[in-house]
């Protein structure tokens, strides 16, 4: 199949955006060119000639010679304008806002249909993990279970100086700031909305049911503490932000972001750093695990790089599983095994909740409990902002991996919280 040239236009110009600049004038076999750069302040300083830009969307947008449109502003709501303006002007678009698709997945399917016109977004999940392509073409059937991972490099970022340098979260999410792996305002990331954003879409391209963002629960790090954190060093143990999605014999999805404790023998205790990894479990060949760079520009800029390269062959994504699965119920029914740690005045709010306590411990600085509790049991208690709570496990057999509590808690002595 013949290669087509791509002339592209690009709206924003950050880290990523100079980063994707850098590595097309790099690649000329690529046959992929930026004829115009769209962004918005005037005033700023950039490293390349100013010919090369415009202030008017329209300028991109109209120009007839302009046949993708590749979208890396940091504006969900503008991004969508910018995107579905393109889609309907028969421009293919490239794009790496996860929030945008998230709130708007079924709407630009449908423009696809419609206007007969890919859109492409891998770069809008893991970066350099190429775990969409690979939903779409490798596991283009029913033969997912479940989908589980690291897929917020930030806030892994945050949890490996906490662990591996005992450093306070705060500490470390300053460090992460000053690296620029974290926002000023970091709570799309430590709050878990990133992480969501990213599981919608993957349990989209999974099991064919594109669920709404506020139908997914997503707890964030920014609760951790010193107990938590003690006790994951003496058990042997490692917090990470998951993000987990599974498919239940009816066809419901569950899926949902919490801190989870990783034990030593699973992949993702070895995933650190900036860096993503991705568990799928199949009906037919057991575990696939993806790992790679989860944040940064140049990480996030190949995985844009890829999705072009996959147009000049007219690639796009055929959504086999959502044509035929456009409305997947979400389901809460799912019991889990937790840790929470509670102020001494919450202890009856925080027990009431769990189903079966496995163990307690209290004294007077500290307070926690393990045991079997609802999903919407659970919930409720990260609504209590007193309260942390992290994953054990999931524990109901026909949605996921169940393990002993007692591996996780054996021969817990209170001398060793206290």
């Amino acid at each position: 199949m013949k290669r087509k040239q791509l002339n592209i236009g690009l709206f924003g110009f950050g880290c990523v955006g100079y980063g994707l600049y850098e590595v097309l004038e790099k690649t000329p076999t690529l046959k992929a060119s930026i004829k115009k750069i769209c962004v918005k302040n005037k005033a700023k300083q950039r490293p390349i000639p100013s010919d090369r830009f415009t202030f008017d969307r329209n300028d991109i947008l109209n120009d007839e010679e302009i046949n993708v449109v590749v979208e890396l502003i940091d504006d969900a709501d503008s991004a969508f304008e910018i995107v579905s303006a393109a889609l309907r002007k028969g421009k293919a678009v490239v794009t790496a806002n996860k929030k945008m698709i998230a709130e708007h997945l079924q709407e630009l399917i449908a423009l696809q249909r419609t206007y007969d016109v890919p859109l492409l977004y891998e770069a809008s999940c893991c970066a350099s993990i190429p775990i969409l392509r690979n939903l779409e073409e490798y596991y283009d059937n029913e033969l997912l279970d479940s989908v589980e991972g690291i897929v917020n490099g930030s806030t892994n970022y945050i949890l490996t100086k906490m662990s591996e340098e005992s450093q306070s979260y705060q500490n470390a999410l300053s460090e992460a700031q000053a690296k620029g792996y974290a926002e000023s305002n970091p709570l799309l990331d430590t709050g878990g909305f990133d992480a969501k954003y990213k599981l919608l879409i993957i349990a989209a391209h999974a099991f064919g049911g594109v669920l709404k963002p506020d139908q997914i629960f997503n707890a964030g790090i920014d609760r951790i503490g010193a107990l938590e954190q003690q006790y994951a060093k003496e058990k042997g143990l490692k917090i990470k932000l998951i993000a987990q999605a599974f498919k239940k014999p009816d066809g419901s999805i569950i899926a949902f972001v919490a801190p989870k404790f990783i034990k030593a023998t699973d992949k993702l205790y070895q995933v650190n750093d900036v860096y993503n990894g991705v568990t799928l479990k199949t009906a037919f060949s057991e575990d696939q695990f993806f790992v790679g760079k989860g944040a940064g520009a140049y990480p996030t800029a190949s995985a844009v790089i890829s999705d072009l390269s996959a147009l000049t062959y007219d690639y796009r994504y055929e959504y086999k599983k959502i044509r035929s699965n456009d409305h997947v119920p979400y389901s809460d029914d799912v019991l889990l095994k937790a840790f929470v740690r509670f102020d001494a005045a919450d202890k009856a709010f925080v027990s009431d909740r769990f189903e079966e306590i496995e163990e307690q411990f209290s004294n007077a600085s500290a307070s926690y409990i393990i045991g079997e509790i609802a999903l919407t049991e659970y919930i409720k208690l990260h609504e209590n902002t007193s309260t942390s709570a992290i994953l054990i496990s999931v524990i109901n057999e026909e949605v996921g991996d169940k393990f002993d509590i007692d591996e996780l808690v054996a021969e817990t002595e209170l001398s060793d919280i206290a």
